[in-house]
């Protein structure tokens, strides 16, 4: 006759020690191996980390790096963005236009394309110096507007922080003040190409030409 009193914990199903062992051993050998994911895990983990870092705010001191045409002018260094440079082309067979301001040195071919040559040391009023070989022209260009400008040599090409351009300088004054883009630490005057291209006193068309 059974005991109505045997209590409850001897009625309770053994405990399976064999399948304890053999799951303890398996985290053991994972531990021990690395855990490897699988590809789906690996993707979710993925899609976390980029959904948390799409939500990061986005620093107001990134870096934006700018391409510039280094060149010289009077003994000084000066640059424009690399974005409106078409081409650098030697000074050759230049050929001067009547009835043009004194800054315009006059018109060349490049190509059999006509191109008017603008000289920055004289719109700028800077102390010239005479045209050499080594004189180049930086032919500028925005949508369907395009001239050359007259420079006495070209450096090359440098990236810079546009955040560091330095707004003013006390010794920049008059039009170089007007047409500046920013200064850098060098110094090196960055000027604003665009404003350059928007002015139309830079423009020669075939009325001025025959005024």
């Amino acid at each position: 006759m059974k005991n109505k009193f045997e209590p409850k914990s001897l009625k309770a199903k053994r405990t399976d020690w064999e399948s304890v062992y053999a799951y303890t051993n398996s985290v053991l050998k994972s531990l021990e191996h690395g855990w490897e994911p699988s590809i789906d895990e690996k993707n979710k983990i993925l899609a976390e980390r980029a959904e948390k870092f799409a939500k990061l705010p986005v620093s107001s001191s990134a870096v934006e790096l700018i391409e510039l045409v280094i060149f010289t002018l009077a003994y000084e260094t000066y640059a424009v963005e690399s974005c409106y440079v078409s081409e650098v082309y030697p000074l050759t067979d230049i050929v001067p236009v009547p009835n043009t301001p004194d800054f315009v040195l006059g018109i060349i071919s490049v190509r059999g394309k006509i191109v008017s040559v603008i000289e920055l040391k004289k719109f700028f009023d800077l102390a010239e110096k005479g045209l050499t070989e080594l004189n180049k022209v930086i032919i500028l260009r925005k949508d369907h507007l395009e001239f050359g400008i007259l420079v006495d040599t070209v450096e090359g090409i440098k990236e810079i922080d546009s955040s560091r351009l330095q707004k003013a300088l006390p010794t920049l004054t008059g039009l170089r003040e007007q047409y500046l883009l920013g200064v850098t630490n060098d110094p090196m005057v960055v000027l604003n190409a665009g404003k350059l291209l928007d002015d139309p006193k830079m423009l020669i068309n075939s009325k001025r030409e025959m005024a």
